[in-house]
């Protein structure tokens, strides 16, 4: 007992000092910042019964994870029986062991999501790399109706159509089907080691459409790759068919604006790539005093969250079968305004990267996966190296070395134990 006053009684002095230290010197809480997302693209048919095991392919890395689930597109309230999160075994549906958790809402392992609303779970303590797939299982026990997803994954899911119980499988069994779509899931944010996202705000050259399925080839994938080394995850907001001045497929960009890009977590930059589909489609819009408002509008709403904006020139078409001589004159000047118009703070100029120089209306072969219009992969990778270089640019500045010394995340999750 005289050892125990002894020891307080050089603690307790210690105390007002410790509690009276400026907050600047204590650790800041880590904060949360987005790795992945799908922007809701339209719905389908509810799956009442069933369990559907996402496929999601993580940007950045971090010590735990928490995934926003939406029922944006719905029109009745949406009931979650249980939400699993776990990294995926080599291909297929399988579970890497240990690592599957069930995620909560508020503590709850069931959460009722209403019609035009989305969900964020807790957080989820599971250590992910970069890079890494996740599987984000969803049990949807009734029919909740029109069931918010994104149509074109290119990426493979899994179904299991007797579902119940079935969320918590680390083996793959019980999924005998697959499916293109992505069900329900709309983001996965990771905390604790990355340094801010970039989201990536446009129609079907931003989806993916003409890259290779199942290998995240994207343009947004592989600037991820580009910005793993200064920890900045990229969140992908394309959606085949959207357009920027009116609903397509989807709300339109300026509807969307808010839920799919300025109110994800962390981010510190907005590519925007859109308005292709606004030139080629019913009804055409061939005015650029249009584009020049719209962009406008956007990147003001952008600088008043304190987020720069990058934009991005609309590339060819030549070739493609809703291609005029008078949506071509259209394109050159809506790019004119991009380049030289002030409406961003970086221009990535996608259109001369990507050209045919002996025909400027189209692509270069080398990048036509054959419609005359999307990107194969290498087009990809030229459209991400454009937009890399524009991050680098005043006032951007994204790339700039940060001087923090925030630790690397774990390549693997040594020790972790499962928690159904």
């Amino acid at each position: 007992m005289a050892k125990v006053v002894r020891v307080l009684g050089v603690l307790l002095p210690l105390l007002p000092a410790v509690l009276m230290a400026p907050a600047a010197a204590r650790p800041a809480p880590a904060s949360w910042t987005g790795s992945w997302e799908t922007a809701p693209s339209g719905t389908a048919a509810a799956l009442p019964g069933a369990a559907v095991r996402n496929v999601v392919h993580l940007s950045v890395g971090g010590a735990a994870v928490r995934v926003r689930l939406s029922n944006r597109l719905g029109t009745r309230p949406l009931r979650l029986g249980a939400v699993t999160v776990a990294l995926r075994r080599a291909a297929g549906p399988d579970a890497l062991p240990g690592t599957l958790r069930t995620a909560t809402f508020h503590g709850a392992r069931e959460v009722t999501v209403p019609p035009g609303a989305d969900a964020v779970t807790d957080a989820v303590p599971l250590p992910v790399p970069p890079a890494a797939d996740l599987l984000v299982t969803v049990y949807t026990p009734d029919d909740s109706g029109p069931a918010t997803y994104h149509r074109t994954a290119l990426q493979t899911s899994y179904l299991a159509p007797a579902g119940a119980g079935r969320a918590a499988d680390e083996d793959g069994t019980a999924y005998t089907r697959t499916t293109g779509r992505w069900y329900y899931v709309t983001g996965v944010d990771v905390r604790g080691f990355a340094a801010g996202s970039v989201v990536a705000f446009g129609d079907s050259l931003t989806d993916g459409n003409g890259s290779t399925p199942d290998a995240n080839r994207r343009w947004p994938d592989q600037l991820a790759r580009r910005l793993r080394g200064h920890r900045i995850g990229v969140l992908n907001a394309g959606i085949a068919g959207n357009r920027l001045l009116r609903d397509g497929t989807g709300p339109s960009a300026l509807a969307r604006l808010d839920a799919d890009a300025l109110d994800r977590a962390g981010v510190r930059a907005l590519v925007v790539f859109e308005g292709i589909n606004d030139i080629k489609g019913i009804p055409q819009a061939y005015d650029p005093a249009a584009y020049a408002d719209a962009y406008r509008l956007l990147t003001a709403r952008a600088h008043a969250r304190g987020i720069p904006v990058v934009g991005v020139t609309l590339t060819p078409y030549g070739g493609y079968p809703a291609w005029t001589p008078a949506g071509e004159a259209a394109r050159l000047r809506v790019n004119a305004f991009v380049r030289t118009g002030g409406a961003f703070d970086a221009v990535a100029d996608a259109d001369a990267a990507v050209r045919d120089p002996a025909d400027p209306a189209r692509i270069l072969p080398a990048y036509d996966p054959g419609d005359h219009l999307h990107f194969n992969d290498v087009g990809m990778a030229a459209v991400a190296d454009t937009i890399r270089v524009a991050l680098t640019h005043r006032p951007i500045g994204l790339l700039r070395p940060t001087g923090d010394t925030v630790p690397t995340p774990p390549t693997a999750p040594p020790g972790i134990r499962p928690r159904a």
